[in-house]
């Protein structure tokens, strides 16, 4: 069953047309992902698919209510001056979520010896994880992940990795997107390549070397991506 759908999505800023007749769908329980370089629209489509911005044109549908949503986007939101612990507690309020939930989502990402840590406090990489923690915590039907690695270390990511194959496993539709081709490889199941505004690729990982004789080595997707768009710029 289709989780997200957009259909033939414009976008414009001005004069910069961002998006330009979009189209794709996810499945529920997947982890898709979209890669592309930073300019290329895809934090504008996680933007408008959370109706904080709205298309110009074409048609959008996410199948879960604002409620059953787990947002995990560039600009973090966090109350710096509350500890980790304490930004949890703001949601447990909202969620009617125990206590022993929210420590166990810190601890899951790695923050639980840093529970009375104030959030100003933090790496950027802890606050990183920190927003996955809120995120996951009240168990969400779709989860929006802008990035999610970007500021971590290898070791911190492959913990980050296995928490999203588990959310999918649990039935968790999950909808990333990144830059990185090897974190693609690791987690996707199906991906889609964007390019100043535009889908030029999609399918599986796999599936996509395979139709430009690559070696299914991850290096090779990105190779895909060049042989596409003549660059990653």
């Amino acid at each position: 069953m289709t989780s997200i759908r957009m259909k033939n999505v414009e976008k414009s800023f001005g004069e910069n047309k961002v998006l330009k007749g979009v189209t794709f769908d996810t499945h529920e329980g997947e982890i898709f992902g979209m890669l592309g370089p930073s300019g290329s629209g895809k934090t504008t489509i996680i933007n408008i698919l959370t109706k904080q911005f709205s298309a110009d044109s074409g048609e959008c549908h996410v199948s879960a209510a604002s409620h059953e949503i787990g947002l995990m986007l560039e600009h973090d939101g966090l109350f710096s001056r509350l500890s980790c612990l304490e930004n949890l507690v703001v949601f447990e309020k909202i969620y009617g979520i125990p206590r022993a939930r929210s420590i166990e989502a810190l601890e899951r990402v790695g923050l639980g010896e840093s529970l009375k840590i104030a959030a100003d406090k933090l790496s950027k990489g802890m606050r990183q994880r920190l927003t996955l923690a809120r995120a996951v915590l009240h168990k969400p039907k779709i989860m929006f992940l802008d990035e999610p690695t970007s500021a971590l270390d290898p070791l911190t990511a492959r913990g980050i990795y296995q928490l999203i194959k588990e959310l999918r496993d649990s039935g968790t539709t999950v909808f990333l997107t990144t830059h990185n081709m090897q974190e693609a490889v690791s987690l996707c199941d199906r991906v889609v390549m964007l390019h100043n505004g535009i889908i030029i690729e999609q399918g599986n990982p796999d599936e996509i070397c395979n139709r430009y004789n690559a070696t299914k080595i991850i290096s090779d997707l990105e190779a895909v991506f060049v042989q596409l768009t003549g660059g990653l710029k």
